[in-house]
């Protein structure tokens, strides 16, 4: 009988587990976004890189994505929706990257995520970043 108590509660807490937003960040972006490098490094690095450094992103999105009155719950909002849909839909007209950038990476290729592995990393960016200069 235990057993089958704990096994219905196992079960019933993965239908209601929050995706992790490092774990989608390592399985789906990993292999073209490096998570932290400093910027004389980047320099250095840069004709190897796939795609732009994972802290030069978040670094752009907090420049670029502007809230009139400062509300950070706002901007967290904004930031989020524009990161899930850049990812399922990136179009080089809503990219923040330098020109540079683009012209030498491209724009990245649209990844098939849930809604949930979405919001996860995209408040993973927000949230590791947070307060990091590149």
């Amino acid at each position: 009988m235990k057993k089958t108590v704990l096994l219905v509660l196992i079960a019933t807490a993965s239908l209601f587990a929050v995706d992790d937003g490092y774990e989608v960040y390592k399985k789906h972006c990993m292999n073209c976004h490096i998570e932290m490098i400093t910027k004389d490094k980047t320099i250095k690095k840069f004709n190897t890189f796939l795609a732009p450094p994972m802290i030069e992103v978040a670094n752009r999105l907090n420049q670029n994505i502007i809230i009139a009155d400062d509300d950070n719950d706002i901007k967290r909002f904004v930031t989020i929706s524009f990161i899930k849909e850049y990812i399922k839909n990136p179009k080089v007209d809503y990219s923040m990257c330098h020109p540079m950038a683009i012209e030498k990476l491209g724009v990245m290729p649209a990844l098939q995520l849930s809604d949930a592995e979405a919001t996860a990393v995209a408040e993973w960016i927000i949230d590791r970043y947070e307060g990091s200069k590149f």
